[in-house]
């Protein structure tokens, strides 16, 4: 890793930065009408009583570039807790200068120190520079797979029926 990539975690005094990356992953996923992150509900989710996940902030030469973040599930088959990257996202401006790369050594660390199976993340079809950087990082898609998704009124509805 560069000296000038610090990779560290993501302090309660970052809830409105981390708030800020997410609103720009989500203008770049054209997904800004989805996005509802706002420092408060960052701030509780991430720092609260009860935890959700976790996030480290990417910084190059001292500013603030990026983030990742992740939080543990659990392979059934393998008996073992797994590493989920839930997002990841580097500033345009800083791509190229191995920061992307930073934040997933970090985390496949991470997912051996925690004695974790798997480290595992999705991608938009679309993105065709993110399958490229994955794929040349050794990651390879799971075709068998397919995620399903229940949210807002469909979530409701499930939640109800019995």
């Amino acid at each position: 890793m560069s000296p000038d990539i610090t990779i560290r975690p993501a302090l309660p005094a970052d809830a409105a930065l981390i708030a800020n990356l997410i609103r720009e992953l989500a203008e770049y996923e054209r997904l800004l009408h989805e996005c509802h992150a706002t420092p408060a509900n960052i701030r509780q989710s991430l720092f609260g009583g009860d935890p959700h996940a976790e996030c480290v902030i990417a910084e190059l030469r001292g500013e603030a570039v990026g983030f990742a973040l992740y939080f543990h599930n659990y392979s059934t088959f393998l008996a073992k807790p797994g590493l989920y990257l839930e997002d990841l996202f580097v500033r345009p401006a800083a791509r190229q200068h191995g920061v992307g790369k930073a934040l997933l050594s970090h985390l496949a660390q991470l997912a051996v120190d925690r004695g974790c199976g798997r480290f595992e993340w999705s991608v938009l079809n679309w993105n065709a520079p993110a399958i490229t950087f994955y794929e040349s990082l050794g990651a390879r898609p799971q075709k068998e797979w397919t995620i399903y998704r229940v949210t807002g009124d469909a979530l409701e509805k499930l939640a109800t029926d019995s």
